[in-house]
């Protein structure tokens, strides 16, 4: 294998890899392994990620799949430091990127969308789920404030400092939010911020990919 080789689901977290990707430059191939039509349980799949997760992505000469988000997108941004994915010399602004992404993935994701589209994750009960799904939803509300709230004071991508690989994730938030009916566009800092993610010509070709719209 010459290439990188991305597993994703349209229009899951892995969009934020698959726009890293495209923005490195570096040749790639992907393979769609559908969430909804869990694909991520298929034999195939479960031999490449145990975990049964998107995204993998496999690494030319490497006999391991990546796994994890923040993973992949801070190994392709090291690995491709002519991408500027992260400020790899000057390390506050570097943890600031990844403080960014803990909170976005585990708390915002994996709390609030995790609890809202599968209350089963918490706990069995099914009487109740419609409580874990509704405190999910709380979960969300309260943190897309605070993105509002940090892209608000004029700044154009997630840190001041430019682009990073923080940028495609909050794409990926932005767009599930309209996805549970929520109105994005009251968050004009965000909406703003978004529309400029999916307007760079990487982010484009992941969109356009994936069957997704801009922003």
């Amino acid at each position: 294998m010459n290439a990188y080789r991305l597993y994703y689901s349209p229009g899951a977290c892995s969009l934020a890899s698959h726009i890293a990707l495209e923005e490195t430059g570096a040749p790639f191939d992907t393979e769609v392994v559908s969430v909804r039509e869990r694909d991520n349980y298929s034999d195939r799949y479960l031999a490449i990620n145990p975990k049964a997760r998107v995204p993998a992505l496999a690494i030319p000469g490497e006999p391991r799949v990546l796994t994890e988000t923040p993973a992949i997108l801070a190994y392709l941004a090291r690995r491709h430091p002519d991408a500027h994915l992260l400020p790899l010399d000057d390390p506050l602004r570097d943890a600031r990127c990844h403080e960014w992404l803990a909170w976005l993935v585990g708390w915002v994701h994996g709390v609030g969308y995790g609890a809202l589209w599968r209350p089963g994750r918490f706990i069995d009960d099914p009487a109740v789920h419609g409580g874990i799904s509704a405190h999910g939803r709380g979960v969300i509300d309260a943190a897309n404030a605070t993105i509002e709230a940090s892209l608000a004071d004029g700044r154009k991508w997630a840190e001041p400092g430019g682009h990073s690989i923080v940028d495609p994730f909050l794409l990926v938030l932005y767009h599930w939010g309209a996805a549970i009916g929520l109105d994005m566009t009251r968050h004009a800092a965000w909406s703003a911020h978004a529309q400029r993610v999916a307007a760079r010509p990487a982010a484009r070709r992941a969109l356009a990919a994936e069957g997704l719209r801009s922003a």
